[in-house]
């Protein structure tokens, strides 16, 4: 088990390295492409800019967003977890921080290339904060309540909501930026559901003449349940196992490693599972 200081100590250091990302990602390619970023990110550049172009004030971008937070937060530390908001609180913080304190920087590169490159900084930052189990705030703290109720990843549907910020922001400031912004958000949501798998699982048929060595290492490195069926295999006639399983997408190099661990000459087929009915654990937000 690792000690629990070492595991404090990277956790923040990855979500200080994640809100930073978030922050040069605000104060560089959604300035430089007038943006309206997702949630509660865009609903700060929309009151910031708003702000400014009808009463000449500038409401700074981080204030906006800790404000915005202080409700969704109250109701994630009711519902998902003591640490989850703890650390969620000190990204979203970090990032309204750091882009008071770094410069606003505006490229001439071509619109298109920052609007992906935009979308690629924003998805990591989600990423890596979702792997520490915390989150930048907002509407992801919706995305992870719903999906960890509902068990599927929903940052998808997050991003259809999304929407209705981005038609504001095109009858107030034009289409032409609301829809390069739909194409900044289609990017940011593809990053996220491509690396966050909390929500995807996997199942695994491993044939083996060992069932009972590879169920007990299998064990040690999950707790998930196993099938085992018996048969015969068609060209050595010798009997043989399968052991049936479904697991997270992040833990099947636990689970093949610890298999092989047992049986060197262990056959794996592993292939996507779409929906899971019936009793699955799957270990709680902390």
């Amino acid at each position: 088990m690792k000690n629990p200081l070492y595991k404090h100590i990277k956790t923040t250091l990855v979500i200080t390295i994640s809100a930073l990302i978030a922050a040069i990602n605000i104060n560089v390619f959604v300035y430089s492409g007038n943006f309206f970023p997702g949630g509660f990110s865009g609903i700060s550049v929309l009151i910031n800019r708003l702000g400014l172009q009808y009463w000449n004030i500038d409401i700074p971008y981080g204030i906006l967003y800790i404000l915005l937070n202080i409700f969704p937060t109250i109701l994630v530390f009711k519902y998902i977890g003591k640490r989850f908001t703890l650390y969620s609180i000190l990204h979203f913080t970090l990032v309204s921080i750091f882009t008071l304190i770094l410069p606003m920087v505006r490229l001439e590169y071509d619109i298109i290339l920052i609007t992906i490159f935009g979308g690629i900084f924003a998805g990591i930052s989600v990423v890596l904060a979702l792997m520490q189990n915390a989150s930048g705030g907002g509407t992801d703290f919706i995305a992870i309540y719903a999906s960890n109720r509902y068990r599927k990843p929903i940052f998808n549907y997050i991003m259809y909501g999304n929407m209705v910020i981005l038609s504001v922001a095109g009858i107030l400031f034009g289409w032409e930026e609301a829809l390069y912004s739909i194409i900044y958000q289609f990017v940011v949501t593809q990053v996220i559901e491509s690396r966050y798998e909390r929500y995807k699982y996997m199942a695994l048929n491993m044939i083996t003449e060992h069932p009972n060595e590879v169920s007990a290492a299998i064990f040690k490195a999950t707790r998930h349940g196993i099938t085992k069926l018996w048969g015969e295999g068609g060209y050595s006639q010798k009997p043989k196992c399968m052991l049936y399983m479904v697991v997270n997408a992040f833990e099947v190099n636990d689970v093949v490693q610890a298999a092989k661990s047992a049986d060197p000459k262990i056959f794996i087929t592993i292939s996507k599972a779409e929906k899971i009915i019936g009793n699955y654990f799957l270990k709680p937000i902390e």
